[in-house]
């Protein structure tokens, strides 16, 4: 049984309908991206499965209970989230950004501990980021803030984590270093994530599930070589694009047609 699932759902925000029965299983221990153009429904999803949206049909389901009807504190240990743009409060020290990812682990009888502390080191370790860990988080630069907030993640020490955009704003460089960060994750400590992603050919390469929205509705789902063809873009984009496979990584890649058509136009 998959430890998280969403079955039949439908959600929006205030009259609009922006999900429409939509079913998904996520794979345990890989990283599922979600793609699809503007207003498809991925970030909803996301949110959705993340329990900051209530569906107003179906159930999301985590170890096969009712995601919506646990308790807040329960979820937070077992799931953790990383929205899009998040923003830390001026002055906020490294450290103390990534210690918040404890909190689910504080109770009144069981305050900050050694395990705690622990924690809070092999996450920052883990995202390459102790080095400025006593520095204030708004000095640093936008890949740096990113692996900042990952750690935050790390650091709350769930087997499921899900990333809304997580590359979004970044250098091409540092969006590679982020999503080898996140593939380790999956791959060397057997975490669960869900990925919204806007870059199609960095999904491809590093999904293992790659899951296409349009309208509200997955309109394909499966590895890369299954569902990132020429024929699906065109549908879920209304992108013409060649998918070519990078001989030396073996993974596939979009070239846009009207780019190559320009060049070829140019040389005649």
């Amino acid at each position: 049984m998959s430890r998280l699932e969403a079955q039949n759902i439908r959600a929006g925000y205030a009259d609009v309908t922006v999900l429409d029965a939509v079913d998904l299983i996520v794979p345990d221990g890989q990283v599922t991206a979600l793609i699809g153009a503007n207003g498809s429904g991925k970030s909803t999803l996301l949110k959705t499965m993340a329990r900051i949206l209530s569906p107003t049909g179906g159930h999301v389901l985590l170890d096969g209970k009712d995601l919506h009807r646990l308790p807040t504190r329960t979820v937070a240990a077992q799931l953790g989230l990383l929205p899009q743009g998040p923003v830390a409060p001026e002055g906020l020290i490294v450290r103390e950004l990534v210690a918040q990812g404890r909190y689910p682990h504080q109770a009144l009888l069981r305050q900050w501990s050694r395990k705690d502390e622990d924690a809070v080191n092999a996450a920052m370790s883990v995202a390459g980021i102790a080095d400025f860990a006593d520095r204030a988080v708004d000095t640093l630069s936008g890949g740096q803030r990113q692996r900042c907030w990952i750690a935050m993640v790390l650091a709350q020490d769930t087997k499921l984590v899900l990333l809304d955009e997580p590359t979004t704003f970044l250098d091409l460089k540092v969006q590679v270093d982020l999503m080898d960060l996140l593939a380790s994750l999956a791959h060397e400590q057997g975490r669960t994530l869900v990925v919204v992603l806007h870059e199609l050919s960095l999904a491809a390469a590093y999904a293992d599930y790659l899951v296409m929205m349009k309208a509200g509705r997955i309109v394909s789902a499966g590895t890369p070589d299954e569902t990132f063809t020429a024929e699906r873009l065109k549908e879920v984009f209304d992108l013409d694009a060649s998918i070519l496979r990078d001989p030396a990584s073996g993974r596939l890649v979009c070239v846009p047609n009207g780019g190559r058509r320009r060049v070829a136009e140019a040389a005649q």
